[in-house]
């Protein structure tokens, strides 16, 4: 579809940053937390409907073959700097082009920041968009992972207007691809600042909480997922927990049906996608052994198991890096030791996805809510910024080795080929084989589109 142009802004706008406080660091721990999930995977099931009903349209789909197809969002929370990452400005003056040099990619004429040299190293097998509207956008998920300019932060009880995530409508309208596991799940430690859920389509197609899970698989408290290698002790572990579920009363008033959607979790495909323990060491140390790396590989083995749609978050704002004031710090001292850490989760997951052969079937998206200001702040950061930002598209068996969108030469605004939050959307749903003219109900029984705003598939990736 041909891209709509779009005139630079005039003048340069920056949201306040007077939010939130940014949670401490995260840290590579899979930590206990409530038994809400068990409670929901017995009662409403993990893609919705009764989990009878669940277990029949699961049982059809499985039938199903050479049509697993799956998405793993990277959430680079805070605003990733466009300019200090994919598409730098080395000619514009230092106040813009900022303290990185540049780095040439596998692509002629294109070129990255020098912290991303295994990514620059492996353009070909990518796709930058350098035109991303974000100008809907707010320090939340919720816009950009919705793929929906209507689905806001509005601060009223309201947030995201009733619009659902990607991976929720996933959820819904796909789920699974293999019998037992969940539609979506979301592997992050700040779940209301981090991951969008399922809005007004109901509870049923909520993301899971990837982590609580795993840590109800029997993850003892205080220990990193890198460093659990003991399987005797795991399974040891695993067997006790399954036993004292399988007494509790309520479990037991449970149906048959209901009864397997409660085995899914301590047992079976879902048990064995969540036991990072079976990862050689190696393969830790490839993804690295940090929190957004260490997350990258369990998302390989959910999507791998039959998870259709995983959202990796490292942590909470570590992309808002304002200045060296702020916790996160500001773009050499704050995102200077990041970038190494997503260059090689992506990286690794590429390669491991390829060579599993499965990388035809993921999608990988990497972006966060904005991009950042052009103009250098005077404590060595950069501001908030909604007229544009970058981001990463590979995988998915689309086209790629390409540049789409050019933003003008100081990073203030579009220049060509405006990408919005809508085409996003349309591009996953095309990708998942979900109909672009698929409608959910709000609660009040009026049909919504999964895709608003004439939101269209981005040409150049089919």
């Amino acid at each position: 579809m041909p891209h709509r142009a779009l005139s630079d802004h005039a003048a340069a706008h920056s949201l306040a940053s007077s939010l939130n406080p940014m949670l401490p660091p995260s840290r590579d721990l899979i930590r206990v937390g409530s038994r809400r999930w068990f409670l929901q995977l017995g009662t409403a099931g993990l893609a919705g409907l009764s989990v009878p009903q669940m277990l029949q349209l699961q049982a059809a789909e499985a039938t199903k073959s050479n049509d697993k197809k799956a998405v793993i969002l990277f959430w680079l929370s805070g605003g990733p700097s466009h300019i200090d990452m994919w598409d730098p400005k080395p000619e514009a003056p230092r106040e813009i082009r900022g303290p990185y040099t540049t780095i040439d990619t596998r692509l002629p004429g294109v070129q990255f920041s020098e912290h991303l040299p295994l990514q620059a190293a492996m353009a070909d097998k990518l796709t930058v968009i350098r035109s991303v509207d974000c100008s809907s956008s707010n320090h939340t998920p919720i816009t950009m992972q919705a793929g929906n300019s209507l689905a806001k932060r509005t601060d009223n009880g309201r947030d995201g207007g009733g619009y659902p995530s990607m991976g929720s409508i996933a959820a819904k309208f796909r789920g699974p691809n293999t019998p037992g596991m969940p539609g979506f799940v979301g592997l992050a430690d700040s779940w209301a600042s981090d991951v969008w859920g399922a809005g007004d389509i109901g509870r049923d197609f909520e993301p899971v909480k990837g982590l609580e899970i795993a840590d109800k698989l029997g993850m003892p408290e205080g220990v990193a997922i890198d460093r659990l290698n003991d399987r005797h002790e795991l399974r040891r572990r695993l067997d006790d927990f399954a036993r004292r579920f399988d007494r509790r009363s309520d479990a037991a008033a449970l149906d048959r049906s209901h009864q397997t959607a409660v085995e899914m979790v301590p047992s079976g495909k879902v048990r064995e996608a969540f036991d990072v323990s079976r990862e050689p060491d190696v393969m830790h140390e490839a993804y690295g052994r940090v929190s957004v790396g260490q997350k990258a590989l369990l998302a390989r083995r959910l999507v791998e198991a039959g998870v259709s749609f995983v959202l990796v978050s490292g942590a909470w704002g570590y992309f808002d890096h304002h200045g060296d004031e702020v916790r996160w710090g500001g773009i050499e001292k704050g995102l200077t030791p990041l970038l190494p850490t997503i260059d090689r989760a992506l990286t690794t997951l590429i390669t491991d996805l390829e060579q599993r052969g499965l990388l035809d079937s993921t999608l990988i998206l990497m972006m966060g809510e904005f991009g950042r200001s052009p103009v250098m702040t005077n404590t060595a950061g950069r501001g908030h910024w909604t007229n544009i930002m970058s981001m990463l598209v590979a995988g998915g068996g689309l086209r790629h080795g390409q540049v789409i969108g050019r933003s003008d030469d100081k990073g203030y605004g579009i220049a060509s080929g405006r990408v919005t939050p809508e085409d996003l959307a349309a591009t996953t749903f095309q990708y998942l084989g979900i109909p672009l003219d698929t409608h959910w109900q709000t609660p009040q029984g009026r049909p919504t589109a999964i895709v608003q705003n004439g939101g269209r598939p981005i040409r150049e990736l089919f």
